[in-house]
This record gives structure tokens, C-alpha cells and sequence, in this order.
């Protein structure tokens, strides 16, 4: 299995002592970063960083020809971006500190303590992460423009937050910081984790996996793996799907239903990349991107008590939220074509002509089940039809079974139900019952395009009581 490149621009490490390299890149690799560049020679430091784009420095104070003090104005000024840390001797502090005020990003004491070198590298390489990815959304804000986009073409949408969200992940996708995905369901979160996966370029596999209703013991098994003999029944090795994932991207849906003991595996996973398969003595490391996504309020829940702050903040490095088709209804002529063609491929049918008034319907409605729901509203249709105009009765069947079931959900104490968060807002003057009625219709019709059956649904009255009303009027 190959193993990812960590990370993606090299580490450079500038020492004339041939042992601490070798200490050094070693101990690095033990801990997942495996893309280091080593120098001894102080005079080639220039040329190198010349060459070649370096995640991270790091440089030594004393070196002979030329000294890490002596290089250091020269690094910081040529190369802004790019963090140095400095080694020094103990004796040497004070000094080190004259380097910080230089430019320098942190320095680090001989004998180096591994832990601290390792959590100082990997702090900086998310520093250099985070100013390439504040350089590429200057870029995208600035030229509205898509680097990749066939990586997204399993998302059907023109909607101009949908093309931001592309941009965003095109910012964000070589990075190593886990990515959080909040939506309702049904609007293509996983769509969303796919094309982060295809983006980053990752060598490895993508790995779904839903973790809602999952207890702990079956999410450690499910993730991690286990040993032969872990627990009862365990008669062979098992292979975790983070282990599967290696070099790639695991997904983890429906996040904000983890339990607090599973929670808290997956935030060690997080923070030091390792983890523990049961019934096994050793770690294993993992350079698997993780991505979550949740259709609950997680913020809500930490607030709660039900997820923990510490995991949510860590989710939190990066955040896409997906708006919900209703807010997104231009897309819904091009998802209806996308999901005819689609069906009638699939159930072996020709396509159907969609009739004039259906995009009207459509629109006008809520779908609280977002685009999958409005997928299995077409596919509905598709196996009912028979030849012609594709037929609305299922449409408006399934729209007319939720409206009751809308009907049944008590209003709030202000008087607003499932979508009437936006209140009416009446002038100082109060208009007639009379004019009120009048305005209602007129705008039912606008929104159904004239049509007077959709009007008559949209006003829950019949048509005939529309027809009478309308009469009245004139």
C-alpha cells in the first residue's frame, strides 16, 4: 500500500552534524512526516530554497562557512512564507531569541526533546497550510475561477453558493486538517467529501462509513480493527477502515450522533495521527484525511453537553455548510433533466417530456428532503409512466401527503411552523380581510406562473374555489 507524501512540500533541515540529520529524520518519519530534504552544507541553503518550494526550515544556529544567524535575514526576506525554526545550544538561548524577532518562527534547544520537535513541525506546517490556503481564496475570490472542475461534476447545481463552496474545497483539498460538513438531509454531503477526496489528489482510497446509532465497541472495530484474539469471536486479523483508508480519505457520516466514549477516540486520532486496533499493544499511524459531515446542529449539541467542545473545535478547522434546495431553487430545472435522463437509463425507459407546469410545482415547494427527495420524486414518475407527457399525479400526490403531514406539526408560540421562520411583517394601517385575500391570491398565481390548479394547492384551496374567488373579483 503506498504510502501518502506528508507533507506535500518538503521539510528542510539544515545541520552540518551528520548524526542529528539522521536523529531527526528518523524521528520524523516514526511520526508520519516522511517528506524531509537534508543539508549539511550551509553555503547550498540559497540555491536549495531557489529550486524548490520547502513547507518548513529547520536551521541550525553554528554551522561553519556560513551560520544560521547569518542565513536567517536573507530566508525571511526572499521567502516570507516560509517558517524557520532555529536549533541552538543551550548558551545560545539568548541569541535564538534575537532570531524570533528576525522572522523566526520558534526554536528548539540541543538535545532536541522529540516530542516537542515533532509538535513544533507539525505546527508549522499547519501555519504554512493555513497561508496557502488564504493565498488561493484571494485567488478564487478575485477570478471566480475553477482549477478542477470535473472533480465536481457529479454535483449538479449553477447556484453561485454552491460554485463558492467548489472554490473552497479547491483551497482547502491538499491540506491534511480535518473538514467538517454540515447540511440537511438529502443535499449531496457526501457528493461534497467525494470531490474533496478527488481534489486533494490523495493516492488512496475514499471510505465512507455511517456512524449513527454505532456503539463504541463496534466503532472501534469498524474503524481500527482488531487483533486474533482480541475479544471473543475475534478468530483472525481485521483491518480497520482507517487502515483501508491510508493515504486517502475516510468520511465519517452523521457525526453529531457519536457516543462520548467514541468521541474521544476519534479525537486522539485527530491529534497525534495513531491509533489502537483491539487487542493490539503497539500503535499504528495514519496519514488518512478525515472528513465528517452531520445534518443535527452540532454547535447546539456541544452546548449540550452531547459532543464534546474540544472534538468540535478540532472538526472545526474547516467548515462547509450546504444550503438546502429551497434556498437553491434555480437548480431545480437542471436537476429535474439530470434525473430524468437518469432514470430512464436506469429503469430501461425513453426519457419522458416533463409537462410545462411541473417546474412550477416544484418550485413552490419546500422539499424538505432536499435533492435526494426530488431524485425519488422523479424515479417515482418515471416507473409509472407509460408514453406522452411524463404525469403530475405523483407529484402532486407526494407534495399534497406532506402538506397534511405539515398541517399536523403545531405552530411555535409565534405562530410559525416548520418553514415560517420569516414572519409577515404588516404596516402600521392594517389592510382589510378583504384586500388580504386578494393579495394572497395574486401572489399564489405569480409564484405558480398563472397556473390556476397549482395556485389552488399552494392557497390549500380547490380549484373550483379559486375559480369562484377569481370570478368575485371582476
Amino acid at each position: 500500500m503506498k504510502q501518502a507524501i506528508y507533507p506535500a512540500h518538503p521539510v528542510i533541515i539544515v545541520d552540518d552534524e551528520e548524526h542529528f540529520l539522521l536523529s531527526v529524520v528518523v524521528t520524523l518519519s516514526s511520526n508520519g512526516i516522511n517528506n524531509v530534504k537534508e543539508c549539511q552544507d550551509s553555503r547550498e541553503v540559497m540555491g536549495l530554497v531557489t529550486e524548490q518550494d520547502y513547507s518548513v526550515m529547520l536551521l541550525d544556529l553554528s554551522m561553519p562557512h556560513k551560520s544560521g544567524v547569518d542565513l536567517l535575514p536573507a530566508i525571511t526576506q526572499e521567502y516570507p512564507n516560509m517558517p524557520v525554526i532555529m536549533v541552538t545550544a543551550v548558551n545560545e538561548v539568548e541569541t535564538a531569541v534575537e532570531c524570533m524577532k528576525l522572522g523566526a518562527f520558534d526554536y528548539l534547544v540541543k538535545p532536541v526533546d522529540e516530542a516537542r520537535l515533532v509538535t513544533t513541525l507539525k505546527r508549522a506546517i499547519k501555519f504554512r497550510d493555513v497561508q496557502n490556503e488564504n493565498t488561493l481564496l484571494k485567488k478564487y475570490l478575485l477570478t471566480d475561477k475553477l482549477d478542477h472542475p470535473d472533480q465536481f461534476a457529479e454535483i449538479i447545481t449553477n447556484d453561485k453558493n454552491m460554485r463558492s463552496i467548489f472554490q473552497y474545497v479547491e483551497a482547502i483539498g491538499a491540506t491534511s486538517l480535518p473538514i467538517l460538513i454540515t447540511g440537511e438531509t438529502g443535499v449531496g454531503k457526501e457528493l461534497v467529501a467525494q470531490a474533496i477526496h478527488y481534489v486533494s489528489g490523495r493516492p488512496g482510497e475514499f471510505m465512507p462509513v455511517n456512524v449513527a446509532g454505532v456503539d463504541d465497541t463496534l466503532f472501534s472495530d469498524t474503524l481500527f480493527g482488531h487483533k486474533k484474539g482480541g475479544f471473543t469471536g475475534a478468530d483472525r486479523d481485521r483491518m480497520g477502515l482507517i487502515e483501508q483508508a491510508a493515504s486517502g480519505t475516510l468520511f465519517l457520516d452523521e457525526i453529531g450522533d457519536l457516543s462520548l466514549e467514541s468521541q474521544v477516540k476519534l479525537l486522539r486520532l485527530l491529534q497525534e495521527a495513531k491509533y489502537y486496533p483491539i487487542g493490539a499493544d503497539t500503535p499504528k499511524l495514519t496519514d488518512a484525511r478525515i472528513v465528517v459531515a452531520t445534518n443535527s446542529d452540532i454547535e447546539a449539541r456541544q452546548l449540550d453537553g452531547n459532543f464534546r467542545k474540544d472534538l468540535y473545535y478540532r472538526l472545526q478547522a474547516h467548515h462547509i455548510h450546504i444550503p438546502p434546495l429551497r434556498d437553491r431553487k434555480d437548480d431545480i430545472p437542471i436537476l429535474v433533466e439530470h434525473f430524468l435522463t437518469k432514470a430512464g437509463n436506469s429503469l430501461n425507459k425513453k426519457r419522458p417530456t416533463p409537462p410545462r407546469e411541473l417546474m412550477s410545482l416544484l418550485r413552490n415547494y419546500q422539499f424538505p428532503g432536499n435533492v435526494r427527495e426530488l431524485e425519488g420524486m422523479i424515479f417515482d414518475a418515471v416507473s409509472r409512466h407509460k408514453s406522452g407527457i411524463l404525469s403530475m399525479e405523483s407529484f402532486k400526490n407526494k407534495i399534497r401527503s406532506k402538506d397534511i403531514d405539515q398541517s399536523e406539526i403545531s405552530a411555535d408560540e409565534s405562530g410559525a411552523g416548520q418553514y415560517g421562520e420569516a414572519r409577515m411583517e404588516f404596516p402600521d394601517q392594517l389592510p382589510s380581510l378583504r384586500l388580504m385575500e386578494r393579495m394572497l391570491v395574486s401572489e399564489a398565481l405569480r409564484r405558480a406562473d398563472g397556473n390556476q390548479t397549482i395556485a389552488a394547492q399552494l392557497l390549500g384551496l380547490t380549484r373550483r374555489a379559486l375559480n369562484n374567488r377569481l370570478n368575485r373579483y371582476r
